[in-house]
């Protein structure tokens, strides 16, 4: 985003096939004086960055239209000449108008800000954000949740660039946009601090239960959210995890998955680490007697190997959810399943008598390998009688670390 809000009004717009490929500065010298050239870059002979260095150098063009679908731009904050960046889809109109008008004009206008579902829905998967299967342990599914990373207003050294204008032009700010998991991991801490401070008698693990549990996986216009690296796309929880945070629900969430340190020992224990590993990981002296890889999480996936005949199998989970809420309640369980799957819960009702109450319950994944990378996604939740509480967690099927 160019950092400054440049006079661009009635400028004749240009298009044309061999000018628009705008991959060369002697190239974009032949556009007209003072004009809007339309750079269409879908084709990756030229990056972004490349072109906005020929742009800042051209002495006749005002301002660029650019037609790309690398959504890597969007998290750009290196903008030194004045521009937009507009998808295929949206550049078939204003191509078109450029191509079928005697004199087309256009005018730019900057620093905006748009709040709703259009152009494009919120929150969406950045390009950028790690994948799972998790490659340290692939039993248990990451990412946990997403969060607010990309393009994030942050306090900065104001003595540092922090934009340009052009190519010798560096502005400084109390304030800058950043990304990345650094502004990510923030949100969610800050979060767990604030949980940790309302419910102080709470757990780590009840805490991480409490943040997925009621994490929402749907965007502003309640439709599921999507992978910006995978051309828009519904993303999977492979790359949000249980959805995207929500605090206020985060403070009452009904039920938690609850957990020890011994039950976190366990899992360790079953990993086949040496005595010595172990220790270093637990960092205390540690009882291995009951190793466990099925840990009480929030959340659920089965693997399986990518092979050409494909075979059935079978994954049981056990898991235990505590009663946070204020008394006695009942939930009943509402599974969407994987596709291809088949899911049985037992049971489908739980009944609690009193707050701190635990109920356990077993869920069971019959599926099917494949013989190509296919990852499928589901859900279960616990459903409050009075309707007050959902407590959501995801099912994933997918293949190992081994096969991506």
């Amino acid at each position: 985003m160019f950092p400054a809000r440049a006079a661009v009004r009635n400028s004749p717009l240009i298009y044309n096939r061999t000018l628009s490929a705008c991959n060369s500065g002697e190239l974009l010298a032949e556009a007209p004086f003072q004009s809007i050239i339309i750079c269409n870059i879908t084709d990756e002979s030229t990056s972004f960055f490349s072109l906005m260095n020929d742009l800042t150098q051209s002495t006749n063009i005002r301002a660029a239209i650019i037609i790309s679908d690398n959504a890597a731009i969007l998290r750009s904050t290196s903008f030194p000449f004045p521009g937009v960046v507009i998808t295929p889809n949206q550049a078939k109109e204003v191509v078109k108008y450029a191509t079928s008008t005697g004199s087309p004009q256009a005018s730019l206008d900057f620093l905006q800000t748009t709040i709703g579902p259009e152009p494009r829905s919120a929150p969406a998967l950045s390009g950028s954000s790690s994948r799972g299967p998790a490659r340290s342990y692939p039993g248990i599914l990451k990412p946990d949740v997403t969060a607010p990373g990309v393009l994030i207003l942050a306090a900065y050294n104001p003595y540092t660039s922090t934009a340009s204008v052009g190519n010798n032009i560096f502005l400084s700010s109390d304030y800058t946009l950043l990304s990345g998991t650094s502004m990510a991991c923030p949100h969610v801490s800050g979060i767990a601090a604030l949980l940790k401070s309302a419910r102080p008698d709470w757990s780590s693990a009840a805490i991480q239960s409490a943040i997925m549990t009621t994490a929402n996986p749907l965007d502003n216009s309640k439709k599921p959210i999507k992978d910006m690296g995978s051309d828009y796309e519904p993303a999977t929880p492979l790359g949000i995890g249980a959805g995207h945070v929500d605090p206020n629900r985060a403070l009452d969430p009904g039920l938690v998955y609850d957990a020890t340190i011994q039950d976190y020992v366990n899992l360790v224990c079953s990993m086949n680490f040496t005595p010595e590993q172990t220790r270093t990981i637990v960092r205390s002296s540690y009882n291995c007697s009951n190793p466990s890889s099925d840990l009480n999480y929030p959340s659920f996936i089965a693997l399986y190997e990518i092979q050409e005949n494909r075979t059935r199998l079978t994954r049981e989970f056990k898991r235990t959810l505590t009663n946070v809420g204020s008394g006695g309640a009942t939930y009943r369980a509402k599974v969407d399943k994987p596709k291809g799957s088949t899911i049985v819960v037992t049971p489908e009702t739980l009944v609690f008598g009193n707050k701190h109450e635990k109920r356990s319950y077993s869920l069971t994944i019959r599926y099917r390998s494949n013989s190509e990378f296919v990852i499928a996604d589901g859900s279960i939740t616990w459903i409050e009688e009075n309707g007050k509480h959902r407590v959501r967690s995801p099912i994933v099927i997918s293949p190992g670390v081994g096969d991506d």
